[in-house]
């Protein structure tokens, strides 16, 4: 194994995970410089570093350093000194500053920085508060180079000291030293078995009690993050052993005392012990006793008077429901829980509209909800009322339990002020939200569940809405007829049409358009051509109007390669146009964005959309809306990614007026009909589906969407008769 040491003088790539980069090297003596590749986060521009590895030829890229480890130092030479501050690094310093500093200090810059940070006012544009900010931020460095030491003196990469940092702070070290496990729970990016290697480093050994119990934790949590609520014992326990690599008996034993002390919930069902994490073992069993609850509680008003109160608004609106509509508006008032469900262009806002003004006729407070920022704007847009994120209604504050699962305002104890709470988009939500916001609904206030049963399943655990319709114990209508004409919307009825199993019909020039090309590479380039020349020729615009969908993140089809490909070709770089780099990504002036996480004190969710307004040293801004604009240091920006192209997956809630769709072979794995159904269903004027004929062909005919393990429809005393649980998982 050869070592090599010099200077970080860029960034050429790096993973949005993390798990892998390219930087050049400037070597010592060597002239042009060498390109590193290394599995982790890269270090910073200006950074002193030594690598371990091997030479190794690209057969595109020609000869390059693959690295096994890396260390880290602080640069020393007064050219590495301020490529480090000017890299964006250190908060409070951008490439002019950087340069004053070492001007003025030269090799003693960070010695000052560190020990002298009151001296940094000597330098022009740096007040008090600047310099305390400076100093601040990087301490936070240097703390994260013992971390990266720690690790690395432990046999792991030292790329996690960052995460690690961001969470635990100063106490980083104990919590590896003496709880291991919980990075794996608590630290983005940071899987079991990087937990598990730091936890043998430790002295945790293979068979203690501490680490089955760990890796019994995990397999739940996999579960959980597969849509799972339980998992039978013998799979859970198979699933351990594998992980752990040791014998299904050591983790038969340690379940069996996990059980005895009830760290675990269970439940018999079919002949089987189900296993669950005890927070979701809670959230689908309170789910099911608030629904029965509200049933029995609620008010109710004879048939014909709320027939009557359905007739007067058709009269007073002018608009003449269809039957099975007038039986929907009817049954918020014959009914305390009640479920609408229907595919688009089947009249589902028209009859919320009537829900709305006959629930009112009666004096009844009206709240309106959904589970994204995108999606309660839509249901404000197309109500006229004022609706709000289901996080929003609950006054959440970003507050996280010792499960991690969110800390709400509203609650039993300080419900919600309303007579009736209209949800949207139901399908979206998992057992955990829907359990706290029942849990808020006041006793005798009614609750009407809207959504499409088959949009893709909400990404968290169980299948709420699906489940709530197999108990048969929630009455429920679903509309069928669709009301817009095939003249007017190929969308909607191309949708139905693969709902049904059949292909959709193109038309070339039209509202619904194919474009065949096998190959993944090309089919990429026309989607750039598509959005930087045709779809602006047919009138729009195309980074308000235009979404991207992919089924996947990885491939060239994929959400990574397209975001950087339209990056390039709708807001290309330009000496007047200010850039933020980090070690995962550009961002510049123009840049369409999406925040990952929500951000309760800037008040921005996960799915907002915004454009960057500003780029500065100490960040960037972002407006979201005419009403809100924030500000992001340079340490936040790991909740934004680029949204040109996003996952069909995140684009549920939204409608945009056009949608492009990438289906080509390398995305099998995730060609399915309710995935295809959901991205077209995004679209109100446009569909452009770009790739394989076989691949489109796939995804309409798999319709074998897994069932998860849930319990839901049993504890609400019905279901169709069939097992909830799939065989395999």
């Amino acid at each position: 194994m050869e070592k090599i040491e010099g200077s970080v003088e860029n960034v050429v790539f790096a993973s949005a995970d993390g798990r892998f980069a390219v930087f050049r090297l400037r070597l010592p003596g060597r002239r042009g410089l060498v390109p590193v590749t290394v599995g982790g986060a890269p270090p910073l521009v200006g950074q002193e570093v030594e690598v371990a590895g091997e030479w190794v030829r690209h057969p595109r890229f020609g000869e390059q350093f693959k690295a096994s480890s890396m260390r880290v130092a602080a640069p020393t030479n007064l050219a590495g000194i301020e490529r480090f501050l000017a890299s964006g690094a250190i908060s409070g310093i951008g490439e002019a500053m950087a340069h004053r500093l070492v001007q003025k200090f030269g090799r003693e810059t960070l010695d000052v920085i560190e020990k002298q940070p009151a001296r940094l006012t000597e330098v022009a544009g740096i007040g008090r508060k600047t310099a305390e900010k400076i100093h601040a931020s990087y301490m936070e460095k240097e703390e994260m180079r013992e971390i990266m030491l720690w690790l690395e003196t432990h046999g792991v990469a030292g790329a996690y000291a960052a995460r690690i940092f961001e969470q635990y702070s100063s106490f980083s070290i104990e919590v590896m030293e003496k709880h291991p496990y919980r990075l794996a729970r608590e630290v983005q990016g940071i899987g079991f078995l990087t937990a598990d290697a730091i936890a043998r480093s430790a002295g945790i050994a293979e068979d203690s009690e501490e680490r089955i119990a760990a890796g019994i934790d995990h397999a739940l949590y996999q579960i959980a993050q597969q849509g799972h609520c339980c998992i039978p014992a013998e799979a859970l326990q198979e699933r351990a052993a594998k992980l752990l690599g040791v014998a299904t008996e050591e983790v038969r034993h340690v379940l069996r005392e996990q059980l005895r002390f009830e760290r675990l919930a269970v439940e018999e069902f079919g002949g089987e012990t189900l296993v669950y994490p005890p927070w979701l073992y809670r959230a689908e069993k309170r789910t099911a006793e608030v629904l029965e609850h509200l049933q029995r509680k609620a008010d109710v008003m004879p048939v014909a008077e709320a027939a009557a109160l359905v007739s007067d608004w058709e009269e007073s609106s002018g608009i003449a429901l269809a039957p099975e509509q007038r039986e929907a508006v009817a049954a918020v008032l014959d009914h305390a829980v009640f479920v609408l469900t229907g595919g688009p262009g089947t009249g589902k806002t028209t009859v919320v509209r009537g829900m709305i003004a006959v629930l009112e006729s009666r004096g009844l407070r009206v709240l309106l909800g959904a589970p994204t920022g995108r999606a309660a704007k839509r249901l404000a847009e197309a109500t006229g009322r004022k609706a709000e994120t289901v996080h929003r209604l609950l006054g959440a504050q970003g507050g996280m339990t010792a499960d991690g699962t969110p800390i709400f305002d509203k609650d039993a104890d300080e419900p919600l002020e309303a007579d009736a709470v209209i949800l949207d988009e139901v399908s979206m939500m998992d057992i955990v939200l829907m359990q706290h916001f029942l849990e808020a609904v006041p006793e005798g206030a009614r609750v009407i569940l809207v959504g499409d049963v088959d949009q893709l399943p909400a990404v968290g655990p169980g299948s709420v809405l699906k489940d709530i319709l197999r108990s048969g114990a929630v009455p429920s209508v679903c509309l069928r007829e669709v009301f817009r004409q095939s003249g007017e919307s190929t969308i909607v009825l191309n949708a139905h049409a693969i709902n049904r199993g059949r292909l959709p019909r193109f038309s070339p020039g039209g509202d619904f358009e194919f474009f065949e090309l096998a190959d993944e590479e090309e089919a990429a380039r026309r989607i750039v051509e598509l959005c930087q020349k045709d779809l602006p020729q047919e009138g729009f615009r195309v980074l308000e109007d235009v979404q991207v969908l992919s089924p996947m993140h990885r491939t060239p089809c994929g959400v990574d390669h397209l975001n950087r490909l339209l990056q390039e070709a709708l807001n290309p770089p330009a000496p007047d146009k200010a850039e933020f780099r980090n070690s995962t990504m550009v961002l510049r002036r123009g840049d369409k964005v999406m925040q990952t996480k929500n951000d309760y004190a800037k008040g921005v969710f996960n799915g907002d959309i915004g454009f960057i307004v500003d780029v500065a040293a100490e960040g960037v801004k972002v407006r979201f809306s005419e009403e809100l604009t924030a500000d992001y240091e340079p340490n936040e920006l790991m909740t934004l990614s680029l949204a040109y192209a996003m996952s069909v997956h995140k684009s549920q809630g939204s409608e945009y007026p056009a949608i492009v769709l990438p289906l080509v072979n390398a995305h099998h794995i995730m060609l399915q009909r309710n995935l295809l159904y959901t991205a077209v269903t995004r679209a109100r004027r446009k569909v452009v589906v770009i790739g394989a004929k076989t691949a489109l062909a796939a995804a309409v005919a798999n319709d074998r969407t897994r069932r998860r393990y849930t319990l839901l429809a049993e504890r609400l005393g019905g279901a169709d008769g069939e097992s909830p649980l799939v065989r395999q998982i």
